[in-house]
């Protein structure tokens, strides 16, 4: 489930970032499961299985590169993460992609850090001659504000399944088309 997240800033005394100040990378390290699984944890939104399959994706890249079908853009400062994204090509389809995670930590929200990321996961889907972006999140209150931002960033809500989760958390499946001139 894919969620922007509020995340703790691994130094609070460092200046919040710009998406231009940022250094971008797409490249997977082996530090990156235990930095992803701890800015995961480090939400109000995951619970502890959601956390391990956070970790476990990167895990999976690491061990199968881009044929694991998780794909990676990181937003870092010089005190760490600022922000991820986890996509890939949805299994059995021509065009589409999945948007499996994107968080960005409190003290850089509001910057446009969420936007960047997004922009670099549909320039990357552009480039491997996709067309269809799809996320899904919960329907509890608690993800309104992932909700609003599928919805500012040009989504439109696709589907809902009530209960998908747990009784009263139902799953929104979001999609947006992805367009060859820009998103």
């Amino acid at each position: 489930m894919s969620a922007v997240a509020n995340l703790a800033v691994p130094t609070p005394t460092s200046h919040v970032p710009s998406p231009e100040s940022l250094c971008w990378r797409t490249d997977v390290r082996m530090a990156d499961a235990a930095r992803v699984a701890e800015l995961v944890a480090a939400t109000v939104f995951f619970n502890t299985e959601e956390i391990a399959i956070a970790r476990e994706l990167v895990e999976e890249h690491l061990i199968k590169g881009r044929a694991s079908g998780y794909w990676f853009v990181f937003a870092e400062t010089a005190d760490g993460m600022a922000g991820y994204a986890c996509f890939g090509p949805i299994p059995a389809t021509v065009t589409s992609y999945h948007l499996y995670w994107i968080a960005v930590a409190p003290a850089c929200q509001a910057r446009g850090i969420g936007r960047a990321l997004l922009g670099r996961v549909e320039a990357a889907i552009r480039e491997g001659v996709g067309t269809r972006l799809y996320a899904e999140t919960s329907s509890r209150l608690q993800y309104a504000p992932t909700r609003e931002f599928y919805e500012r960033t040009g989504f439109r809500r696709a589907a809902l399944l009530p209960d998908y989760f747990a009784p009263g958390d139902g799953k929104i499946i979001y999609e947006k088309l992805v367009s060859l001139g820009g998103s």
